[in-house]
């Protein structure tokens, strides 16, 4: 393995600064961020970095083993029972999904300090 490919499902006050530290690393490669608002700072910085955006994170997870990892720091457990579901009914035994809590905790690892998650009320089909 050459790289790491990861997919990033929110891209607000969560997912943004984990965003950074991704697009930093060397060993990362991007697939995809998906969020509902194409306004969000992580969906913009992920465009300027000429990764791919979406609306619909299924588009990214339908990728099957083109991801390693789906990182999921929207906070809406119909998003983790989705990703979980598709996983299983597909047979992808190789994505995993992370999710944000331990998103959260690296962050943390790497600042020293605890970080905070924020979410705004979302509306996920």
């Amino acid at each position: 393995m050459e790289k790491i490919r990861i997919a990033l499902i929110g891209a607000g006050e969560t997912g943004t600064p984990l965003l950074q530290q991704l697009l930093a690393a060397s060993f990362v490669e991007m697939v995809g961020v998906a969020d509902l608002n194409d306004t969000m700072p992580g969906m913009q910085l992920a465009r300027q970095h000429g990764v791919t955006t979406t609306n619909d994170f299924m588009t990214l997870v339908s990728q099957g083993e083109a991801v390693d990892i789906v990182i999921d720091v929207t906070g809406v457990a119909k998003v983790r029972e989705q990703l979980r579901r598709y996983l299983q009914e597909s047979g992808n035994h190789h994505t995993i999904i992370m999710h944000e809590m331990i998103a959260v905790l690296l962050m943390s690892l790497s600042q020293g300090k605890l970080v905070s998650m924020k979410h705004n009320p979302v509306d996920y089909d």
